[in-house]
């Protein structure tokens, strides 16, 4: 489960190059992402900072995040 959202659908991105110590999960509904290695309050729902979880209407009635401009030419 999502620590942020709360959603169930997560996609784990990586694996630590050391088998079994750590994993990267993302959350395919909020795009939060953590490692499993960091605290609780940063992986655990119900230890998860109230003030900074969202919620379905949060998101739905987010702004739209401006896109990232492109890189300038190398001088």
């Amino acid at each position: 489960m999502c620590p942020r959202c709360g959603h169930e659908a997560l996609e784990k991105l990586a694996d630590s190059p050391v088998p079994g110590v750590w994993e990267v999960h993302q959350c395919r509904l909020c795009l939060y992402t953590w490692r499993t290695t960091e605290p609780a309050r940063r992986t655990r729902r119900e230890l998860y900072p109230a003030e900074f979880r969202m919620t379905r209407a949060d998101l739905d009635n987010a702004p739209e995040v401006p896109a990232i401009p492109p890189l300038r030419a190398a001088r």
